[in-house]
């Protein structure tokens, strides 16, 4: 999908997909800018992946090859910049907060033909998309996978159940290496501590399951923490507030944003319970 023939700076295109669907691998020759209004979005780079929860944004750069998982079924909006276009965006993918006027803009440019008119109110629009990007704020929503093959198999092993209570200890006889070399070699490979690590993959994966409003109680404990307030307080912590302030504040019938535009309540989301994955390619 690189628009051949297309000559405009910024180009919007709207999808949905269903719970379960995978598009594999790909890169693109614009920047983009994709906007989920439901479900939650997973995207793998080969270093890194990032989790994208309802009514968030994630800026992928021109050329970075990522695959897209989609959790429950995901409604998303598409911006598709030439890079030499904006301005101030890093060159590697970060989750960002997207604001209501944010909100507005997307849903007005997918609204619009792809050739629209450079000198008219189209045109207007998308140069204040361009001016409004660089403002959105950094969601601290990405882990780091190691490059090392046997390290990299064990994180993704525990991703399928992570505990907040697994240790250095069990992880270094687990890869037959002291609990030194393992620390320092995890640290190596990550740019993250164990327990760093270990915290972001835990919210990470509690991420999914507010958002289809699974009770914070449950999540906690399935996550190993004491009790709810231990995990309440690690999520405040690491995103500013508490897990219900957070999740609410997701909700598209938010006292807020009564345009309508997009007043669609995030659906059941399964993160551990995928159905086959449908492959695409692009």
């Amino acid at each position: 999908m690189e628009f051949d023939g297309i000559f405009r700076p910024v180009v919007a295109t709207e999808t949905a997909y269903p719970d379960g669907h995978v598009v594999a691998p790909h890169h693109h020759r614009r920047s983009q800018l994709l906007y989920g209004s439901t479900g939650v979005v997973v995207v793998i780079t080969p270093e890194i992946a990032w989790v994208m929860p309802p009514q968030r944004a994630i800026w992928i750069p021109a050329g970075t090859v990522h695959e897209v998982q989609m959790l429950g079924d995901v409604s998303k909006l598409n911006l598709y910049i030439e890079p030499d276009a904006i301005e101030g965006m890093p060159d590697c993918c970060q989750v960002l907060g997207v604001s209501h006027l944010m909100r507005d803009l997307l849903a007005e440019a997918v609204t619009l033909p792809a050739n629209y008119d450079l000198g008219g109110r189209a045109a207007a629009l998308m140069a204040l998309i361009l001016h409004e990007v660089p403002r959105l704020p950094v969601l601290p929503l990405s882990l780091p996978l190691p490059r090392d093959e046997a390290l990299a198999t064990r994180c993704r092993t525990f991703l399928l159940h992570p505990s907040a209570h697994d240790t250095i200890d069990r992880w270094s006889r687990s890869l037959s290496v002291s609990r030194r070399t393992f620390t320092r070699w995890f640290r190596q490979q990550t740019g993250l501590s164990f327990v760093e690590w270990r915290q972001q993959a835990c919210l990470l994966a509690a991420l999914p399951r507010l958002a289809a409003d699974h009770p914070v109680t449950t999540i906690a404990l399935d996550l190993g923490y004491d009790n709810p307030a231990a995990f309440t307080a690690m999520f405040k912590r690491v995103l500013g507030s508490a897990p219900t302030v957070y999740i609410n504040d997701l909700d598209p019938k938010d006292a807020d944003y009564r345009d309508g535009t997009l007043r669609i309540r995030p659906r059941a989301i399964r993160p551990h319970a995928l159905k086959q994955p449908t492959i695409e390619t692009t």
